[in-house]
Parts: C-alpha cells; sequence; structure tokens
C-alpha cells in the first residue's frame, strides 16, 4: 500500500510538472490565458510548488490581473521567503496597484537577498518616484492646485495602471477644475469593474453637485456614507448639498411671493455655502441681480451678473438680465456689448431686436439730451417744456453773466443756445417725433445753421428796450429794472 502511494505521488508531481512545462511553452506564445489554465492544473496537482504560484501571477501580470497575480506571489513566498522572482513580481503588482509603500518594501527585500539585483533597483526608482507624485499630488489637493494633482496623477499612473485610488484623486480634481466629463467618463470606467467603490461613487456625486444637479448628487453621497459610514468628504458634500439647495429653493419660493428683501438674503446665505460650486452659485447670482433689479438696485444687479458670467462665462440669462440692466441705466455702449454676445449665442428675432434697440439708444445718447438740458422727462407736456425754457434760459442768458470772465460768459452763452436747440425740437411735434426716433439733429430741416437763440427768447420776453439782444452793446442795470418774477430775479427794463 506504502509502494502504491508512492507511486501515485510520483506520478502527480510528473504530471504537474509537465502540465508547468506546457504552461511556460504558452506563455511564450502569448497564450496567458491557456498557461494559467495549466499551471492552474499544476497547481491542483502539486499545491506545495511555489514555482508554480509564481509562474501563474506572472500570466495574471500579463493580462493586467494584478491584483490575481498578487496574491499567487504571495502564496509562493509564504511557501518560499528566499524566492527573488516572487518578490520582484510582488513589487510590480503593488506598484502597478499604487502601492508604492509595499512595492519599496517588496524591492528591499530582493535587495537584502540579492545585493546585486539590477532590477530591483531599477524598479526602486520607479516606486520612490510614485511615492513623491502621491505625496505631492496631496500637497497639491489641499491647496488647491487641482492642475498640478492632475499632471502628478497622470505621471503617476503611469508605473500604476491598475491603481483605482490614483484615478479616483484624479477624476477629483478633474470635477474641482469643472472638467465634468472626463471625470465622469473616468469614474465610469472604474465603476464598470467595482462598482461598489465608495471613493468613486462619491466622485461622481461630487460631479453631480457641481453641475447642480442636486437630488442625484444627495443619493450618490448616501450611497457612499452607506458603504463607508466613516466616509468625512462625503459627510461635508452631503450636509453642502442639502444646505445648498435649501437655501436656493427657498430663495425662489421667497421671490415669486414678492419678499425681495428676504430673497436677498437668503440668496446671500446660499453663495456663502460653497465658494467651489461655480454651477449653482453662478445661478444664484443671477437669481439675486433679479432681486436687486425689484429692488431698485441696478448697480447692484450688474455688479452680480458680472459674478455670474466670471463663473460661467457663456450664462445667457446673466448676459440679458445685465444687458436690461445697462438699459436701464443708460450704460448703452455696455448694453450694445451684452446684446452682440447675447445674438451670438442665441439668434432670435427678439434678440435681435434688443440689438437694434441698443444700438438706437447708443446713437442717441451721442447727440445733446435735449431732455436733460431742460431738466424735463420725456414724457413732458408742452406746458412743462415752455415752463422749463423760461427757467433756464433766464438762468444762462449771458447778460445775466456779464460781469463773469470771459471763459466763464462763453461756457453760459453755448449753454442758452442750446437750452434754446432743446426747445426749438422739443416744442416742434415734428421734430421733437424725429429726435425721439433717433434720427440724427443734422437731417432736422437744415439742422442748426444759423439758428439764433435770441429769437425764440425774445418771443417769450419781448425786446425790452436797452437790451440789445442777439448780438453786443453795454448791458445797462439801474434802479428801473422790472423784476420777471422768475427765478434769481432777473430784470428786464420795460419801455
Amino acid at each position: 500500500m506504502e509502494n502504491s502511494a508512492d507511486n501515485n505521488m510520483e506520478t502527480n508531481e510528473d504530471v504537474a510538472e509537465a502540465k508547468k512545462n506546457e504552461g511556460n511553452i504558452c506563455y511564450k506564445n502569448k497564450d496567458y490565458t491557456k498557461a494559467i489554465q495549466l499551471y492552474t492544473e499544476a497547481i491542483d496537482m502539486c499545491p506545495t510548488s511555489p514555482n508554480y504560484y509564481n509562474n501563474r501571477a506572472a500570466a495574471f501580470i500579463m493580462l493586467d490581473k494584478y491584483q490575481k497575480g498578487l496574491e499567487d506571489v504571495q502564496r509562493a513566498i509564504g511557501i518560499d521567503s528566499t524566492l527573488v522572482k516572487a518578490y520582484l513580481r510582488e513589487a510590480k503588482c503593488h506598484l502597478a496597484l499604487g502601492f508604492a509603500d509595499a512595492s519599496v518594501r517588496s524591492l528591499n527585500r530582493v535587495i537584502e537577498l540579492d545585493p546585486h539585483n539590477k532590477q530591483a533597483q531599477s524598479e526602486l526608482r520607479a516606486a520612490k518616484l510614485v511615492q513623491h507624485h502621491d505625496k505631492d499630488s496631496d500637497k497639491a489637493f489641499e491647496s488647491g492646485d487641482f492642475r498640478k494633482v492632475v499632471y502628478l496623477m497622470d505621471r503617476a499612473i503611469e508605473h500604476s495602471p491598475a491603481s483605482t485610488k490614483f484615478k479616483v484623486k484624479r477624476a477629483e480634481a478633474l470635477a474641482k477644475m469643472r472638467r465634468f466629463s472626463e471625470a465622469s467618463q473616468s469614474i465610469n470606467a472604474i465603476l464598470v469593474r467595482e462598482s461598489l467603490n465608495a471613493d468613486a461613487i462619491f466622485v461622481r456625486g461630487l460631479c453631480l453637485y457641481y453641475q447642480d444637479i442636486m437630488d442625484k448628487a444627495i443619493q450618490h453621497f448616501q450611497q457612499t456614507l452607506r458603504l463607508a459610514p466613516d466616509h468625512s468628504d462625503a459627510r461635508v458634500a452631503l450636509k453642502k448639498c442639502k444646505l445648498l439647495k435649501s437655501k436656493k429653493e427657498e430663495g425662489n419660493e421667497t421671490f415669486k411671493g414678492g419678499k425681495y428683501q428676504e430673497a436677498y438674503e437668503l440668496y446671500t446665505q446660499a453663495l456663502a455655502v460653497d465658494p467651489l460650486n461655480v454651477n449653482t452659485n453662478a445661478k444664484i447670482y443671477c437669481n439675486r441681480a433679479t432681486v436687486c433689479a425689484k429692488l431698485k438696485k441696478l448697480d447692484q444687479a450688474i455688479e452680480d451678473c458680472t459674478k455670474a458670467l466670471e463663473l460661467d462665462p457663456e450664462y445667457l440669462k446673466a448676459f440679458m438680465r445685465r444687458a436690461k440692466c445697462y438699459m436701464e441705466t443708460e450704460q448703452y455702449e455696455d448694453a450694445v456689448r451684452d446684446y452682440e454676445k447675447i445674438s451670438q449665442m442665441d439668434r432670435t428675432r427678439e434678440n435681435q431686436s434688443l440689438l437694434k434697440e441698443a444700438k438706437l439708444e447708443l446713437k442717441k445718447s451721442k447727440r445733446k439730451d435735449y431732455y436733460k438740458l431742460l431738466k424735463v422727462t420725456k414724457n413732458a407736456t408742452e406746458d412743462e417744456i415752455k415752463k422749463a425754457y423760461k427757467k433756464h434760459a433766464l438762468l444762462h442768458h449771458p447778460d445775466r453773466h456779464s460781469s463773469k470772465s470771459e471763459e466763464d460768459k462763453k461756457a453760459e452763452e453755448v449753454k442758452f443756445k442750446e437750452v434754446g436747440e432743446a426747445y426749438s425740437v422739443l416744442s416742434d411735434a415734428k421734430k421733437k417725433m424725429r429726435y425721439d426716433s433717433g434720427q440724427d439733429l443734422e437731417d432736422m430741416d437744415g439742422g442748426f445753421s444759423g439758428f439764433d437763440p435770441n429769437q425764440i427768447f425774445t418771443s417769450f420776453f419781448g425786446h425790452p428796450a436797452g437790451f440789445p439782444f442777439g448780438g453786443g452793446g453795454g448791458h445797462h442795470r439801474d434802479s428801473g429794472y422790472y423784476n420777471s418774477g422768475f427765478p434769481g430775479g432777473f430784470q428786464f427794463q420795460f419801455g
């Protein structure tokens, strides 16, 4: 019986060795799947041979199955703790998976066993380089230098192609940089292989959160915490997400209810929740700008729209709100610039019409503003225009300023003439209509060539003796002047 058992064992070992040799041939022919099958048969027949595990690990590594390769070389080392090739492969698997510290330990063990092993020395340099990349990326992440994080992780992944940790860190940095498409692609590739990877689920949640898809983001953060209850980043993100969502929604409801000051305060609180959430904050700035417009705080509305556009340069709604505020504050050049951008982004008839209107107002703004000269509104009645003319004509008539310097007298003469021009246009229904429509002044019945403001003045006040209106001469003033009753007590001597 004993001899029979010995013969069977010898037969098993011989068969196992033959399977291993056949597996080696398949390995050399790059048929790694078949090689793994043969090595496995050899292991089943002789499970105490470290070389069989080591060989199967090599085939797993060639198929990028580093975790399985690591398990096999560790079994080999458990059987023979002096097997240099196993330690080299263990180091390779550790590094490929992103465990640089473990790779360094394995390689140091190789050097202990074989001090002149050049492969170990070369791979040790690579492992230490990955260690530096990992540590430096942590510092860059803390400082907010996410571009550097991506660069360092790209370099690390060159040596650690199967590192989920490095790929997740890179994807999170991409999300912080608002490169959501790239971040999502990377994370989705990880989740195809590891559907319950808590860190990957967390980063997918971040991508949703930063794109203002709050409900789905909350679901992802909650799933992360179910899988990893101590995941502090997910806990913080979930709290911010819920708070930001509630403040924004409260602001919206309060605005709809006409409580504008309360809505302003809620939007302001929302903006303080997370400065990194660019997309959501852009919308909140635009919402707050709408509130400011309702509160007649147009300058702040413009400022909030500008902040929204700094966060999202293609935010059409913010351009529309800012352009409208520019129009209302008569900043027509800025309004034209915004409406041109709007028309490029959304070429509708309505937007083209708004641009045309802004250009017309800009053109009109470059002319003399006759309404401002007379200090009346565009809806002023004929009587209001007459009263305004009387007041300002008396205020700027050159005779009233005869004692001033030549420079001041000339300035008053210009103002007196402009007041006359303003009245001549605004008191004439046809001219006023053409003026309001933006027609150039030069096109109005020959413009103002030969225009004499004194004629209009005389039509209101007559031609008092001793006042040679319309050109030069001394202006006499004595106790016989008649007080006209107009502002300033300006007096005229009538015959």
